[in-house]
């Protein structure tokens, strides 16, 4: 935006009357619940991945035994390495970040 240097300056109560009558005019149109952007409402309709229809696809998971090397932490069930092991917590074994 071109400033013109050579143009009478507002007074700092021109200034201050302007600043308030914009944020009533803005806060006027934030009232009415109104969207300004008449497509903001329609943002991901539009919008296509591509490949992301799965629904004719199955979903395989092969599931491996726990390791002879591994453990299940009895407080956030999931399985560590044994060097995880902090310790055990009613006979079973814990992890180093649940302990």
């Amino acid at each position: 935006m071109a400033t013109d240097y050579d143009a009478p300056r507002k007074s700092e109560t021109e200034l201050a009357d302007e600043q308030a009558e914009t944020l009533a005019v803005t806060q006027a149109g934030n009232a009415t619940g109104t969207l300004t952007d008449p497509d903001e409402a329609n943002l991901g309709d539009d919008l296509v991945l591509p490949g992301a229809d799965l629904s004719d696809h199955a979903l395989e998971v092969h599931v491996v035994p726990v390791q002879s090397d591994e453990f299940t932490c009895a407080t956030c069930f999931l399985v560590h390495h044994a060097s995880q092991k902090a310790g055990e917590r009613n006979g079973k074994p814990v992890c180093a970040d649940c302990a």
